[in-house]
């Protein structure tokens, strides 16, 4: 009786799958891979891709040309010789106005920038905003309200009243002066970030912790900051960025001999003396933008989460 009754049961099994099979697919008919809809969506990647990318060939290109070949005019065209003098002249023989050292001292004087400003702005930033998020004061909402009209006001308007504290600093000209320039002006935005980003975090994780007993800073440094480890890259790309390719600030605040690497390069650049030399302009470009890229390389994939964790919640 019990091998009948599984005969019946396997019977019946067929059975209602002839019956599907019978009456054909079911569900969402499955998308072409050339619909108009892909064509028209992938084609204007493609374009925009290409629009950005097409003046990045020009410079590579102009870069490994020497200048016989340059003032043939021809752009477009890869490099019939490829030479990387104009990349060795950019870097230690440039005039850059009295110096003809290139751009490796403005390298060194920006590494010598970015590093403190970096540093001592997102560790207060993060401190910042996470004391916003958990710990709220009296008068918390209209600081933090104060703190993001900060982050939107044109750093034109508060150059001169900077350069006055500074000089009463005695700091004015030197990169401490620039150094703090920077991280004063990072702060509003990144406090912003990391307020964001902490209050989007599980509020019972806090909780657990006071009641456990634990202060301020323990739950900063063993809760909250192994848990952030996304708004940090979010908040170092910003800032690498921002004070990397930074032109306004070190030409106000400093001197020739601590220039940093874009004020360089715009002395490269324009330069009115000799011939101009494309390729030598073009390499000099591309070392000055090195930086950047290459943290975006290494970490876009973190900054896109973090981005989007840090804007969930207000």
């Amino acid at each position: 009786m019990a091998n009948i009754s599984t005969l019946n049961t396997t019977a019946a099994g067929f059975d209602a799958v002839s019956d599907q099979v019978a009456s054909g697919p079911r569900g969402r008919k499955p998308r072409r891979a050339l619909s108009a809809r892909n064509i028209m969506l992938y084609g204007t990647l493609l374009v925009a891709a290409l629009y950005y990318l097409l003046p990045l060939y020009v410079m590579v290109v102009t870069s490994l040309k020497g200048m016989p070949e340059v003032r043939m005019g021809n752009i477009f065209a890869p490099p019939m010789e490829i030479t990387f003098e104009p990349w060795v002249k950019a870097w230690a023989e440039a005039c850059t106005g009295l110096n003809c050292d290139g751009l490796s001292r403005g390298f060194w004087n920006s590494v010598r920038i970015l590093i403190p400003s970096v540093v001592v702005s997102i560790a207060i930033a993060s401190v910042s905003g996470y004391s916003l998020a958990n710990w709220r004061f009296k008068g918390s909402e209209l600081f933090f309200s104060i703190l993001i009209i900060g982050a939107f006001i044109p750093y034109q308007v508060m150059i001169y009243p900077v350069v006055i504290a500074l000089r009463e600093l005695g700091v004015y000209g030197t990169l401490t002066g620039l150094v703090i320039v920077h991280t004063i002006f990072g702060m509003p935005i990144l406090t912003l970030l990391f307020r964001n980003y902490f209050a989007s975090l599980p509020v019972e994780l806090f909780k657990a912790a006071r009641i456990d007993g634990a202060g301020f800073w323990q739950i900063y440094f063993r809760i909250m900051l192994p848990m952030a480890l996304p708004i940090f890259v979010v908040a170092m790309i910003l800032q690498v960025t921002g004070i990397w390719n930074d032109f306004l600030f070190g030409v106000v605040f400093t001197r020739p001999d601590v220039y940093p690497m874009t004020v360089q390069l715009n002395n490269i650049v324009n330069s009115v003396q000799g011939v101009k030399e494309y390729n030598v302009n073009m390499a000099a470009t591309l070392l000055t933008g090195a930086v950047p890229l290459i943290v975006y390389f290494l970490s876009g994939r973190l900054f896109v989460r973090g981005i989007a964790a840090g804007a969930v919640k207000g």
